[in-house]
């Protein structure tokens, strides 16, 4: 098949790309390299550069024109860290709204199944806990997170309505912390800022009193769930993917500085504005529907991505 990855130069795109080609896919990956970098392609081997194409171009700012037939599209183009929001809340919300809807005529150009890359963050600060699909969330839509909230759920109600007024065949994956190699070291998420710290031997910085939640999965699960989805015939409505395995920022911190083997001393700061303090997925409709579940283990991912991040601290 020949397909295309919006955003297939971040962190989890990077990823996809890859796990693709290995599939002996034609991939075209489509960035704007505000977040992501052309580094995480020197991974390719040569075999795959054959079959491999960079399309650097905005989906906010332009339409996307690709002249040969596609079969899938797989739309991750976003900022996605709490940097970004306070950065470039602007762009974020364009590749929500204008990105989305760019891509989306893509799609049905070229009678294309779609993907959507959405997130937990669309649940906000929940009231319910494990946050099934069916939660319509708990989001601040003037908050400091809100320009990454609201664009994710703009964007999913986009798709739904290109689904019920034009038959697209479109998916949704709402997608939970997801960690390993290929993140950016300084993004402001918590497993990359504490792995980064940790191997500087810099505090540890916890907001809030480190019990807080969060439910960590690892890229080649979350890869495998997203792929899993697309070919999965008809599925038109969200399906949670992230790990149910929950674990507090305190005990999770701890856990770096043993597998790192760090001095770091844990510092507590004041929790940000409308952060979550629990998130944790229902993936009972994953299970069901795609036979898919998380399979490795956080500490065997830690430890990957550690090993990848000396590299680079």
């Amino acid at each position: 098949m020949i397909i295309a990855v919006t955003g297939g130069a971040g962190f989890v795109g990077s990823h996809l790309v890859k796990s693709l080609l290995e599939e002996g896919h034609e991939v075209i990956a489509i960035d704007n390299f505000v977040t992501g970098t052309i580094k995480n392609f020197y991974f390719l081997p040569k075999d795959f550069k054959e079959r491999f194409t960079l399309l650097e171009q905005d989906i906010s700012e332009e339409t996307v024109n690709i002249d040969f037939k596609l079969d899938r599209i797989y739309h991750l183009a976003s900022p996605a860290s709490p940097i970004d929001y306070a950065n470039i809340p602007i762009e974020t919300l364009k590749v929500g709204s204008i990105g989305t809807y760019n891509i989306l005529n893509l799609a049905m150009k070229h009678k294309a199944r779609f993907l959507m890359a959405s997130t937990s963050e669309v649940y906000g600060d929940p009231l319910e806990h494990p946050q099934k699909e069916t939660y319509w969330g708990n989001v601040n839509p003037i908050g400091p997170r809100s320009c990454y909230d609201e664009a994710k759920r703009f964007s999913e109600a986009m798709i739904m309505a290109y689904h019920r007024v034009h038959g697209l065949d479109m998916r949704i994956a709402r997608i939970f912390n997801t960690y390993g190699p290929n993140m950016r070291l300084n993004d402001g998420r918590v497993v990359p800022a504490f792995i980064s710290q940790a191997l500087k031997g810099e505090p540890i910085t916890v907001f809030g009193d480190g019990n807080q939640t969060r439910s960590f999965c690892y890229v080649s699960d979350l890869v495998r769930g997203l792929k899993s989805l697309m070919e999965t015939p008809n599925i038109h409505e969200p399906v949670n993917l992230g790990n149910p395995a929950e674990t507090t920022i305190k005990n999770f911190a701890e856990m770096l500085l043993t597998l790192t083997g760090s001095t770091s001393k844990i510092e507590y700061k004041p929790l940000p504005q409308d952060d979550p303090l629990r998130r944790r997925p229902d993936i009972t409709k994953a299970v069901q529907l795609l036979n898919w579940h998380p399979e490795i283990p956080l500490s065997v991912g830690l430890t990957k991505t550690i090993e990848w991040a000396k590299q680079y601290v």
